[in-house]
């Protein structure tokens, strides 16, 4: 009798290669998944996640440039015995700005300028003082005798000129929609920490329009930002009842919050004993504008401004309780950062799965 062919059909090896490729592309997402962790952790941290600083001195110390050894705040008798000024780089109204040189080191030198502003210019100095941490420039020294303070200096300059430092050759890399967010995180996070300070809550009253708010941070060689001028921070107490009011002048315009307003009509007069104060939530309304600009018009900054929509229609509720916390708004900003790596690290995962 003849034996037939013995034949072997092998209809299930596609279904085979297809749990093998579905197991490898599960651990390949995993392992990616990891990755983005160990980064974005490191990232939270590099932003003040937590408030600690290894480069931070003592309380009335300070370190600078690549030297390792904490150094006292230089006094009155240091500051003009060992800084040789160089030129004026800027002047506001309660005081002058010079680039300045210390133990060849550029350092930065703020003098007053109008005396009937010197407690300004000292409440200035005093938040700078008990605020020192990564989210504040940090202070060199001071003589209050001579109404003077010295600070570390960044070239970049303050965040006016953003938009012109990133077209400079050397930073052009940084012109992404990702570099352009982690500044605005950098900036909610200093909100969120003035917000709760070893103060307490502290209201940025600098911050009557876009470019007064700009004027007021700095932009380091690292691309974080820094805030620079605290003459304007007055303090929020609901338990004592205590709130707070931005100068003694009508504010106007859609950048200052609805509440900053003069809210009885142009038939009334603007009295300032008249004017109801307000809290931090002021802050809060002007984070929209800000981020905004800090975003740019770049490849992906849409797409950013899309997943933002909703935290930044909350932060403009015309009810300031309505509002969000300088936290909320945090939060929300590293998690749109955390979503668009991963979308950007796998696309299409979502399709092949």
């Amino acid at each position: 009798m003849e034996k037939k062919p013995h034949f072997v059909r092998r209809e299930f090896l596609p279904r085979e290669v297809s749990s093998i490729s579905l197991a490898l592309l599960l651990v390949a997402v995993l392992l990616l998944n990891v990755l983005l962790y160990l980064y974005l952790n490191k990232f939270y941290n590099s932003l003040g996640h937590t408030e600690t600083d290894p480069s931070l001195c003592p309380f009335g110390h300070f370190k600078l440039g690549s030297v390792k050894n904490c150094s006292p705040w230089l006094s009155c008798e240091a500051i003009n015995r060992e800084v040789r000024k160089l030129k004026c780089v800027g002047e506001g109204a309660v005081k002058k700005v010079f680039l300045s040189e210390w133990k060849e080191n550029k350092v930065v030198l703020s003098q007053l300028t109008n005396s009937e502003l010197k407690e300004d210019f000292l409440h200035g100095l005093k938040m700078l003082k008990a605020l020192q941490s990564k989210h504040v420039v940090r202070l060199l020294g001071y003589c209050e005798q001579q109404f003077t303070i010295l600070t570390e200096y960044h070239p970049l300059g303050s965040l006016r000129g953003l938009n012109e430092t990133l077209h400079i050759p050397k930073y052009k890399s940084m012109n992404t929609w990702h570099h352009r967010l982690m500044l605005a995180i950098d900036y909610v996070s200093v909100i969120r920490y003035l917000h709760s300070s070893p103060l307490g809550t502290l209201v940025m009253c600098d911050s009557n329009d876009l470019d007064k708010v700009l004027s007021q941070y700095l932009l380091t060689s690292d691309f974080h930002i820094l805030v620079n001028d605290l003459d304007a921070l007055p303090l929020v107490n609901r338990s004592a009842g205590r709130l707070v009011k931005c100068g003694h002048r009508e504010l106007q315009g859609e950048f200052v919050a609805p509440e900053q307003r003069w809210p009885y009509g142009e038939d009334v007069p603007f009295k300032d004993d008249l004017m109801p104060p307000y809290d931090e939530k002021t802050d809060i309304w002007k984070i929209p504008d800000v981020s905004n600009f800090l975003l740019g018009h770049v490849e992906g900054s849409d797409i950013v401004r899309l997943h933002l929509f909703d935290i930044h229609a909350a932060c403009k509720k015309k009810d300031p309780v309505e509002r969000p916390s300088a936290r909320e708004v945090l939060d929300t900003y590293r998690k749109v950062l955390t979503l668009l790596i991963r979308e950007a690290a796998m696309p299409g995962t979502r399709e092949m799965l």
